[in-house]
């Protein structure tokens, strides 16, 4: 029997050291050659690392969250007999292994946005699961329950059981108006009866506490977020938006789609954002702080904000100015879909050059957003929602919302940042101007 050290391969771009997010694998495990051993996490990508040779594990560099030099060790593994001296040289022909890490299944988190969760209204939708159907009392569990009477055991229903549990409650503390214990019996405990006096249903239900290590994706948010917040210079500026006529337009142009996907709100204010942009060009820009340079860009690469289970993420609409509104809500939808399941590719999580957050449905009064360093301003629009508005002395319904917009005041003065969203404003209020020439 031999031993094999795989050592962390140089996985290119100059990376001088990677850090564990994942192992497949334990000491004692016994692998076959290209199975999976763990997940590394370097500043550019995610990579799977496979096991170049089979054998047993018998050492691995550390745990979940350690960060590991390249050249290190990252397994050693026990093979049986000796290895063959053409595939020993073809492994060190190939930098122990570096073939094997699968460049082109990887995230890109190195544009990871770098703020709270504000997410654009059609990414932000979060899968709900179907509740389940509450348990239904029968004749058979009555019976079943009724079995279990002896020894001072109190009649419940498996919900009420259930709940009591939960709850931390013995039933034999709980008076019941029937024959059995009923969720109104054990309300009446828990707000009047348990000796504690009054206290809402529930409040007896008390997490753990829990120790958590902050890795992977969510170490990156952390640390480019301390990086923005510790470099920009952010100030805040908040406007209301009569939205009336573009939603309007919006269930118009919703109801005559005909195949194409039916519109958010997004696609028609990106529309909006990359028409009022040419005459503000120092908001659609980058600027590298230690070189002392900004970069206005003519093209808009506009990132947005998604929510994924691994984190928040930034997929990049490019040259969204060349696109039309389903153009742009196909796009949206497919970008989503990518940051979501984890087939984005890493060109299309970077190269923003302005990004657009929000919560849609949550959205809130108003956001103060961290800026997606290195640019220079974020925007962020709020809920829409109906409030009275007087209008030539006469209360109307209007369908109103805040639109948020943060700025690096080291580039973008006040006055800017404020003339910029007046432009936005007039294009929203006035949607027929988004079509014209």
């Amino acid at each position: 029997m031999s031993k094999y050290i795989f050592n962390l391969p140089d996985i290119g771009e100059g990376i001088a050291e990677a850090e564990i997010v994942k192992w497949h694998i334990k000491v004692g495990d016994v692998v076959a050659e290209d199975d999976q051993l763990a997940d590394v996490m370097t500043d550019k990508a995610t990579v799977e690392m496979e096991a170049p040779v089979s054998g047993t594990i018998t050492a691995i560099a550390g745990e979940e969250g350690d960060i590991i030099a390249i050249g290190s060790m990252l397994v050693e593994i026990a093979v049986e007999g000796e290895i063959d001296p053409e595939k020993l040289e073809e492994l060190e022909a190939s930098d122990n292994g570096a073939e094997n890490a699968k460049a082109d299944a990887v995230t890109s988190v190195q544009d990871v946005d770098i703020k709270e969760k504000n997410t654009p209204s059609e990414p932000a939708v979060e899968k709900q699961s179907e509740a389940a159907p509450a348990p239904v009392e029968t004749a058979a569990d009555t019976a079943s329950e009724a079995s279990q009477s002896e020894g001072n055991k109190p009649l419940a229903t498996p919900a009420v059981r259930k709940r009591a549990a939960d709850l931390g409650v013995d039933l034999r503390q709980v008076k019941a108006q029937g024959e059995h214990i009923r969720h109104s019996d054990l309300d009446a405990y828990l707000n009047y009866g348990s000796g504690e006096g009054y206290r809402p249903a529930g409040a007896s239900r008390k997490r753990e506490d829990e120790t958590i290590k902050v890795i992977g994706m969510r170490r990156k948010i952390a640390q480019n977020m301390a990086e923005s917040k510790r470099h920009i210079p952010h100030f805040s500026y908040v406007d209301e938006i009569d939205m009336t006529e573009l939603e309007d337009m919006r269930a118009d142009l919703n109801a005559n789609r005909g195949d194409r996907p039916k519109l958010t709100m997004l696609p028609l204010m990106i529309v909006a954002i990359c028409r009022s942009l040419p005459d503000f060009p120092m908001l659609n820009a980058i600027y590298d702080d230690e070189a002392g340079v900004v970069t206005r860009h003519g093209a808009v690469h506009l990132g947005m904000a998604t929510q994924t289970d691994q984190g928040l993420m930034v997929p990049v609409l490019r040259d969204a100015q060349d696109m039309n509104v389903w153009q742009l809500a196909t796009e949206i939808g497919r970008l989503a879909a990518a940051a979501r399941d984890g087939t984005a590719k890493a060109a299309e999580l970077s190269g923003s050059t302005l990004t657009l957050t929000s919560l849609g449905p949550l959205g809130g009064v108003a956001t103060t957003p961290v800026i997606n360093r290195p640019e220079v301003a974020i925007i962020g629009p709020n809920k829409i929602v109906e409030r009275p508005v007087i209008i030539d002395g006469e209360i109307h319904a209007r369908k109103l919302m805040n639109l948020s917009i943060s700025c690096d005041h080291r580039v973008v003065d006040g006055y800017d940042a404020a003339s910029y969203v007046q432009a936005l404003k007039h294009l929203l209020e006035t949607p027929v101007l988004l079509f014209a020439d």
